[in-house]
């Protein structure tokens, strides 16, 4: 597979570029403002990357986990300390000030472990603050090009699922943006079908209260010429019912090893949809995002701010629907159980039922 892998990099040119790592800055694609206004910001200090991804300038759990690396980089950047034992410090507060951004992303947390992991083992062979700097550096480029061969795995395995003329319906942004690659997760199956000569098009619906996916999925497939129709998300029942979708791809924020996924708030709906209509339903996601040590009753549920509720977003910005006063429970994320997940499509292959068993042997293969 490697070589198909190295002649789909070199082929692949996305026409957006989520993350741009520029040496003593990050670069983010800012997207809370998509498809709108095309605008970008500069993150320079730890502080600026938290917040990034705090306020969702930066979203989706690879893109998340990638940002984070960076982010360690550039708590070295931001002040440099007089030996490598203070670096260590340096990195301590930096891992926890980035890790109270968003609670649900198993990737995050993933990053931040490697990275101060590799700062501790750096230390050990580093003569200087700037060699550890650089070190790490190393390790966040290489956190991105494996995400990148990640999602190219995951694409041809999600590939040679569909067939010439199928319609996927997914969920959310599961694309290029949420991964800071260009390629993303879900949609790397239709890019490399694509790619491959097969016409494959999607039903996006349209992902309230944040619309990712009338906003991001609907942009970025339409950007690299993909058709798209974009649906409310009351309507994917009737959509699955008048057999308009052939399958279900979706991302993942965090899959347990007993086959739980969790991902953007509305999944479960169209897994338990999709079950009932005979629909395959697979969820695509790096080994990375497999959370080895929680149980369900573990997993903090995200809850955002109850004016993603009450508003509806627009070019001159957000508009409320409701009365400002109605009480609100904002959920971004829900629980789909195994029972209702065909497969689940990693870097490493298809784990298939039963999950619990096939998800610990793609985990244990080299």
């Amino acid at each position: 597979m490697e070589p198909l892998v190295s002649e789909i990099k070199q082929k692949f040119q996305p026409r957006l570029k989520p993350i741009e790592w520029r040496g003593d800055r990050l670069v983010l694609l800012d997207q809370r403002i998509l498809p709108f206004e095309t605008r970008y910001i500069e993150a320079k200090t730890v502080e600026d990357v938290a917040h990034a991804i705090r306020d969702m300038a930066v979203r989706g759990a690879p893109a998340i986990g990638i940002t984070a690396a960076f982010g360690m980089v550039l708590a070295l950047v931001e002040k440099t300390p007089s030996n490598t034992q203070e670096a260590l410090k340096t990195l301590a507060r930096a891992r926890e000030i980035l890790s109270k951004t968003r609670p649900t992303a198993v990737n995050l947390f993933w990053a931040l472990d490697r990275m101060y992991n590799k700062a501790v083992e750096l230390t050990s062979s580093a003569s200087s603050v700037r060699e550890l700097r650089d070190g790490l550096e190393k390790e966040a480029l290489k956190i991105f090009e494996e995400e990148l061969d990640a999602e190219i795995k995951m694409g041809l395995y999600g590939a040679e699922l569909l067939e010439d003329g199928d319609t996927v319906l997914t969920i959310c942004n599961a694309g290029g943006l949420a991964t800071g690659t260009g390629l993303g997760t879900a949609t790397a199956p239709i890019y490399i079908a694509s790619m491959l000569g097969k016409r494959v098009s999607v039903i996006a619906p349209e992902t309230r209260p944040w619309q990712q996916g009338a906003r991001l999925t609907v942009y970025e497939l339409m950007q690299n010429g993909i058709r798209t129709t974009l649906i409310a998300d009351t309507a994917v029942g009737l959509v699955m019912y008048r057999r308009l979708v052939d399958i279900v791809m979706v991302g993942a924020d965090r899959i347990l090893l007993d086959g739980h996924v969790f991902n953007k708030i509305g999944t479960l709906n169209e897994a338990v949809l999709a079950h009932e209509f005979g629909i395959p339903f697979y969820v695509l996601a790096p080994t990375s995002t497999i959370d080895t040590r929680s149980r369900v009753e573990d997993v903090k549920i995200e809850e955002r701010s109850p004016d993603e509720v009450r508003t509806v977003r627009t070019a001159q910005g957000s508009v409320y629907v409701t009365l400002k006063e109605v009480a609100v429970y904002n959920p971004v994320f829900d629980v789909t159980p195994p029972k209702y997940v065909t497969g689940i499509i990693t870097e490493r292959g298809v784990a298939t039922h039963p999950l619990s068993i096939n998800l610990r042997k793609l985990l244990n293969k080299t």
